[in-house]
């Protein structure tokens, strides 16, 4: 690993999606590269499918990457064309001789993205710095973490009887079940008191029976948005992006049509973040997003936590150079 006089030099790749499918407008990982990049350092590029295991070590196909033009300079969508990236030919490279993998496939959480953090883990035990911890990712469910910190959760249960989420629903009266592993707001019912469809948004999540779901209190401050609060090294940006819902919706995720507006931590939001911040840091989750709604605490998101961009937009901030700072630090 280079020393303090060498960060230069740094070597980091970046799992991720397919780069022709990433929003050009708002994607993190892209402030992420070009921060990486504005330090100097070499920066590589592969998916899932590159990563394997062949003659008693991690390797990946790594492809070096490269942002162009005026949208290495500025990340703006008007400067964004086919051209504004530029990727090398593909070269199997031992992971070892990186000094930082970034982990920014987005979910699903499937079987595929576990086995992607056992061929992590063993990169982490040569000495890679791997972000977030490949063990953390597959521990810290993004729904059932939260429930580590009950002080900051609203009422909630996690059940796949049908019989303890009915008695949450008649104890409540106004609540939302989702899955475990839905993302961007899918699969998230709000049920009202003498809600006709409570039975079937039951057996259709919980799969006949079969699959664990989560229900939580429904909060009304949703209506004033779902803050999304980054975390870097357990420590919160100052400030929130509140992802208010669109008319006639009850979930203020962005891809479910929300609107994203910043504001500053509320002394509420910064209590939360002191509660999560050193468990996140004591499990190296380095870069986290956390929701709240109103004064509770709804998710903790692990692994590819977005709006980086709508945040340095309106506040002027440079959360992928915080990012790969504290990263370089690590080492």
């Amino acid at each position: 690993m280079p020393d303090e006089t060498d960060r230069d030099g740094l070597k980091i790749a970046f799992v991720m999606d397919p780069l022709a499918t990433l929003s050009i407008k708002k994607d993190s990982t892209l402030a992420m590269i070009r921060a990486a990049q504005r330090r100097g350092w070499q920066v590589s590029y592969l998916e899932q499918r590159d990563l394997l295991f062949v003659e008693g070590e991690p390797r990946g196909l790594l492809r070096s990457l490269e942002l162009t033009g005026k949208f290495a300079e500025s990340l703006a969508p008007e400067d964004a064309h086919d051209g504004c990236y530029r990727l090398g030919e593909p070269e199997m490279t031992p992971l070892a001789s990186l000094d930082i993998i970034m982990m920014r496939k987005d979910p699903p959480f499937d079987m595929e993205y576990i086995y992607s953090t056992y061929l992590l883990e063993r990169a982490q035990s040569l000495g890679v710095n791997v972000i977030n911890h490949p063990g953390s990712l597959r521990d810290c469910n993004e729904k059932f973490f939260a429930t580590a910190f009950p002080q900051c959760c609203p009422p909630l249960v996690v059940s796949r009887r049908e019989d303890v989420l009915r008695d949450f629903h008649k104890t409540h009266k106004n609540v939302v079940f989702k899955r475990l592993d839905g993302m961007g707001g899918t699969s998230v019912f709000r049920i009202m008191e003498n809600d006709p469809n409570l039975t079937v948004v039951l057996e259709t999540l919980t799969k006949g029976g079969s699959e664990q779901i989560m229900g939580q209190l429904y909060l009304p401050e949703i209506s004033a948005g779902d803050k999304r609060i980054l975390m870097i090294d357990g420590e919160p940006v100052p400030y929130a992006l509140a992802r208010v819902p669109m008319a006639g919706e009850s979930r203020g995720n962005l891809a479910a049509g929300g609107t994203g507006v910043g504001q500053e931590l509320s002394e509420r939001d910064r209590w939360i973040a002191a509660e999560i911040g050193p468990e996140l840091k004591r499990r190296g989750l380095t870069f986290v997003g956390i929701d709240v709604i109103g004064d509770y605490l709804t998710e903790i998101n692990v692994t590819c936590p977005t709006c980086i961009r709508e945040l340095d937009t309106q506040f002027s901030l440079d959360i992928g150079g915080m990012l790969m700072d504290t990263v370089a630090a690590k080492l």
